[in-house]
């Protein structure tokens, strides 16, 4: 009898887990593209290190599961997202409508903009978009800039050359090799190569296209997860980790205030 109890008990407690708290994850698979400093990036000691790489770490941390971070070919997200190999992008990820049609996201937490990067040495007369024309352009695929480009044929069909680089190291290396002429990305990592290498380049301080929000991209179906991590990162704002983090890599506190 006592036997038949035990088994009892023991295939009704598997039965609760697969339909209750069997459903917690206790790995979070995050995708990242880790030559994108410096939200994403490996240093000299090869370890993995960036502003977004401590956000996401802190947040795991306060939910109590490990924080996987897989490099992804940043063109191809959408489909690492939908098909479930990855559970998040948080990777300096803009907000845009194209993205809402396969993605969830969190509330934004910085702002960001497209601006001009070129050589130290450049005499360029560049004071707005339009002033492209006739001059090597770059950007990184799949990036806002990318997808800006490609849709505003008018600028794109006024370039001499237009090309798109897998990886943002690819086509800052193509930028001081003089593959390319210019550079278009996201600021807040112009502004950081430009800091790394103060005499090789240059920011033209012009806006391209629009000012766009940062947040973090999860599955449609994952709402659940959406939900834990905002209510993470919500407190991380709330008691100034985010700050620290955002004044460690920036020096200044870029985590948006009104959100």
């Amino acid at each position: 009898m006592r036997k038949i109890f035990v088994a009892v008990f023991l295939f009704a407690a598997v039965i609760f887990a697969g339909c209750g708290g069997g459903n917690q994850q206790s790995k979070v698979i995050i995708g990242i593209d880790d030559e994108f400093a410096p939200m994403s990036f490996h240093n000299e000691q090869n370890e993995l290190v960036g502003f977004d790489i401590d956000l996401a770490q802190e947040a795991m941390n306060r939910l109590g599961v490990a924080a996987e971070f897989k490099p992804i070919d940043w063109s191809n997200k959408e489909k690492e997202i939908t098909s479930g190999s990855i559970d998040l992008i948080w990777n300096g990820l803009d907000i845009t409508n194209e993205r809402k049609e396969y993605m969830i996201f969190s509330k934004p937490y910085m702002e960001d903009r497209q601006i001009v990067l070129v050589k130290a040495d450049s005499d360029f007369d560049i004071h707005s978009e339009y002033d492209l024309e006739g001059k090597i352009v770059g950007t990184q695929a799949g990036s806002t800039s990318d997808d800006y480009i490609n849709r505003n044929l008018k600028l794109k069909n006024s370039l001499a050359e237009y090309k798109s680089y897998t990886k943002f190291s690819e086509v800052v290396d193509a930028l001081k090799k003089e593959e390319i002429e210019v550079l278009v990305c996201d600021e807040l990592v112009a502004r950081y190569e430009m800091n790394t290498c103060p005499d090789q380049l240059k920011i033209i301080n012009i806006k391209i296209g629009i000012i766009t929000e940062t947040g973090i991209g999860f599955r449609k179906d994952n709402v659940e997860l959406r939900d834990r991590v905002q209510d993470v990162f919500d407190e991380m704002i709330r008691d100034g980790t985010a700050r620290k983090i955002s004044v460690k890599w920036f020096q200044a506190d870029l985590i948006s205030a009104e959100r």
